[in-house]
C-alpha cells in the first residue's frame, strides 16, 4: 500500500517509523511518503494560508500550494487515489471506514491547519473524515489515528492474522477481558472458565463478558449491530444479574 501524506509539519510522522507500522514499511507492505506542501508556495515567505474573502476570524489554507503538491504526488504516483481531507466536519472514522481504506492500493491525506480550508481544496478530496467532535490543532494527529488503525487491517501487518479481527468494534462489540499469567497475582484470580480448557464455555463467556461491558460503557453501540438469538438471551441474562 502507497500511502501518502499531505502537512507542513511532516517530522511530526516520525513517530510512525516505529512499532507495527515501521515494521510494516520494513516488511515492504506499506510506503509511507510525507510531503511539506510548504515546499510548493509560490511567494517568498513560504506562505500557505492567507485572511479568508468576506472577512472573518482566523486564517485559511489556500488552494495554491495544495494543489500543486497533489499535481507533484500524481506525477510520482499516477493513478486512482482514495484522498482523506481531515475535517472536523467530515464523516467520523470508524472500523468499517479503516477496512475500506485497507483494500485501497493508493490513500492520500491532507492534514490541515489554522481556521480552514479554502473550499476549491476539497474538489481533490473523496473523503472529508474526523475522528469525533473535538477540535484539534491540525490534522496531523487524526491522520496517525487512522494509519494504524488501517494498517490493521492490511494483510500481514499484525504478527496473528485474527487479531484485528477480533479486537473492539470490529465485531460492534467492546472487547471482553483478557488475563495472562500467573492465574493469581496478589489474590486477584483468573476466572475458573478461562483455564477450564472447554473452548465452548470460553467462548460463550467472552461472548457475554463483551456485552456486559458494551451494555455498560457502550449501549449505544447495541442498537447499532444485529443481535443474535444467542447474543439476546445472553444480554437478558446479564441484566437480570444487574
Amino acid at each position: 500500500m502507497d500511502i501518502t501524506v499531505l502537512s507542513i509539519f511532516p517530522r511530526m510522522f516520525d513517530t510512525l517509523n516505529e512499532s507495527v507500522i515501521g515494521k510494516a514499511q520494513e516488511k515492504g507492505l506499506l510506503n509511507l511518503n510525507i510531503v511539506d506542501f510548504r515546499d510548493y508556495t509560490t511567494d517568498k515567505q513560504n506562505h500557505v494560508d492567507d485572511s479568508p474573502y468576506g472577512g472573518g476570524a482566523g486564517m485559511l489554507l489556500q488552494a495554491q500550494p495544495i494543489y500543486d503538491a497533489m499535481d507533484a504526488v500524481e506525477k510520482k504516483t499516477p493513478g486512482k487515489k482514495r484522498v482523506i481531507l481531515l475535517d472536523p466536519a467530515g464523516k467520523t472514522f470508524n472500523t468499517k471506514m479503516a477496512k475500506d481504506f485497507a483494500e485501497e492500493d493508493n490513500l492520500v491525506f491532507i492534514c490541515g491547519h489554522y481556521e480552514g480550508f479554502d473550499e476549491r481544496i476539497k474538489d481533490l478530496v473523496t473523503d472529508e473524515v474526523s475522528i469525533g467532535d473535538y477540535i484539534l490543532t491540525g490534522g496531523e494527529l487524526p491522520t496517525m489515528s487512522m494509519i494504524d488503525a488501517t494498517m490493521r487491517f492490511v494483510p500481514g501487518v499484525l504478527g496473528n492474522n485474527f487479531s484485528a479481527e477480533e479486537e473492539s468494534f470490529s465485531h460492534g462489540l467492546l472487547e471482553y477481558p483478557q488475563y495472562s499469567r500467573p492465574a493469581d497475582f496478589r489474590g486477584k484470580k483468573v476466572p475458573d472458565v478461562l483455564i477450564s480448557g472447554n473452548h465452548e464455555k470460553i467462548r460463550i463467556w467472552r461472548l457475554k463478558e463483551a456485552l456486559r461491558k458494551t451494555l455498560d460503557r457502550r449501549p449505544d453501540l447495541l442498537k447499532t449491530i444485529e443481535l443474535t438469538d444467542e447474543d439476546k438471551k445472553l444480554l437478558r441474562e446479564i441484566r437480570s444479574e444487574n
